[in-house]
């Protein structure tokens, strides 16, 4: 498991609108970086909406937002379209970037296993290091701590 000041893995994936978009290229920029299921679950949509309400906090502290699923390109644009959310998701469909970052695992609904995502999320500094690393949080949890350390509040 990654702990502060690690090294976040780089990696490219395609985002909602059919772009790669590359971790690296954000350097100079807080990224606050969110894995989540499944688009336009219950879970899932609280956990980016409440990141989507906090937005602009964190812009002004010179951050962005991004959230990963295994979800295809066409999901991820119309959930982001449904749901008006202000940044990018990104379509990891062979959970590679899921696995880099330790949150592709063994997870259990109504007695069976299956593997998953993880809900988590990542605050990683302007310079490609980790300020913040939650595996396992709920999507509540999620917000409030992206907010304190990404935006300080």
């Amino acid at each position: 498991m990654f702990q502060i000041g690690d090294t976040a893995p780089d990696f490219e994936l395609l985002n909602d609108e059919g772009q790669p978009t590359k971790l690296s290229d954000l350097r100079g920029r807080r990224v606050v970086l969110f894995f989540y299921p499944k688009a336009d679950t219950p879970g899932c949509t609280t956990q980016a909406c409440g990141l989507r309400d906090n937005f602009p906090l964190f812009q002004e502290h010179n951050a962005t937002v991004l959230g990963v699923s295994p979800d295809s390109v066409a999901d991820l644009a119309k959930w982001r379209t449904k749901q008006n959310l202000p940044y990018n998701l990104l379509s990891d469909p062979e959970h590679s970037t899921a696995e880099a970052y330790g949150v592709w695992g063994e997870k259990s609904m109504y007695g069976k296993t299956y593997f998953g995502i993880i809900r988590s999320h990542f605050v990683i500094a302007a310079d490609g290091t980790f300020e913040d690393v939650q595996v396992k949080v709920s999507p509540q949890d999620s917000i409030a701590r992206a907010v304190k350390v990404a935006a300080g509040v």
